[in-house]
């Protein structure tokens, strides 16, 4: 197994970079899934993070095997085989059985390579959790939010990603924020002001980024009135009120956040028009074809969803995530041990 010989930007250097000081242990519950593997190896072969797997050995080492990805060393976790098993069962009954669930439930649960991933998360033997690479986003979210729990005073769990253009003169030095492109699918008011506020707090810390929040709609500045419109406009209200160290702005449409003329034109007068550096996206729909078009017309390269607002690091991976998107996930998830950056 070599390790990738894939261009680093140099934010995803930085990153890689602060993650192997801190030899944080990740769980990725999909030990049995290829590029989840492979990933692993370079994540052991690097000392970016330690991995540790979930699955049978027997099929993780062959799937292993069979792909090129060495991952002698790593620990491979089989969830019914382990010892803290039935100590997880009764836990996650405890937790849970407010809404009903019996004992034999907690077990079946438990069972669950995800489930069991966030159980030794919440137990504090790993430091962070990754899954997503071959299961959708609600079955990889929906453990912890029922275990790991929102951080203290947040509200919205919610998510965004780095878009890393490979021209320096898009996005800020060649760095764009979109949120929410994976979590809320149509937020109210108080939610889409959370979301652009925890996107432009990460965006400080993790990105090194002065952070310029457009809210984004089909109206700019007060063009067109419709409810759609008018939500965000009442959004951008809220965050300014609750946030009012950040530059925000909106409603406006994506033009005019991001083209400085469009921006001057459209909506004078304003910090953010035309500058904007973290999109805030009205809704889900929006927000997840929008980054995708990006990525793909542009050639950007993808970095999340990082999630925001849990209590302890949880992150989400794409289900169609390389190796090396896995690799960087882990790396962030290893990152988001510090709280200032789990949003």
């Amino acid at each position: 197994m070599t390790t990738t010989m894939t261009p680093l930007s140099p934010i995803v250097a930085d990153i890689r970079r602060k993650a192997a000081a801190l030899k944080k242990k990740i769980v990725l519950p999909e030990g049995e899934e290829k590029r989840t593997l492979k990933a692993a190896a370079i994540l052991k072969k690097d000392g970016l993070c330690v991995p540790i797997l979930l699955g049978h050995p027997e099929i993780s080492r062959k799937v292993a095997a069979d792909n090129g990805a060495d991952i002698a060393g790593v620990e491979i976790v089989d969830p019914a085989a382990d010892a803290k098993f039935k100590e997880y069962v009764a836990q996650y009954f405890e937790l849970r059985k407010h809404k009903g669930i019996t004992e034999d439930e907690a077990r079946a649960a438990c069972l669950d390579p995800l489930t069991y991933g966030v159980m030794m998360l919440h137990n504090d033997r790993v430091d962070g959790y990754l899954s997503g690479a071959d299961h959708a986003t609600a079955d990889t979210v929906r453990p912890a939010l029922h275990i790991i729990k929102p951080a203290p005073g947040v509200r919205t769990i919610s998510s965004f990603f780095i878009m890393i253009f490979p021209n320096k003169e898009q996005g800020d030095n060649g760095v764009l924020i979109m949120a929410d492109c994976a979590i809320n699918i149509d937020p109210v008011p108080v939610k889409l002001a959370a979301i652009g506020i925890s996107s432009a707090r990460m965006a400080k810390v993790l990105c090194g980024l002065d952070p310029r929040i457009a809210f984004l709609s089909f109206s700019t500045n007060g063009s067109t009135e419709h409810p759609l419109a008018a939500a965000v406009k009442d959004a951008v209200r809220i965050a300014k009120e609750k946030a009012p160290d950040l530059a925000i702005d909106g409603e406006m449409q994506a033009d005019a956040a991001l083209v400085p003329e469009i921006g001057q034109r459209k909506f004078p007068g304003s910090k953010v028009a035309g500058r904007a550096n973290v999109l805030v996206f009205p809704d889900l729909q929006s927000g997840n074809i929008g980054y995708k078009l990006v990525q793909r017309l542009t050639g950007a390269e993808a970095l999340g969803p990082i999630m925001q607002g849990f209590n302890k690091p949880v992150n989400d991976l794409s289900r169609g995530a390389s190796v090396d998107d896995i690799v960087n996930m882990a790396c962030v998830t290893a990152l988001q041990t510090d709280p200032a950056l789990r949003g």
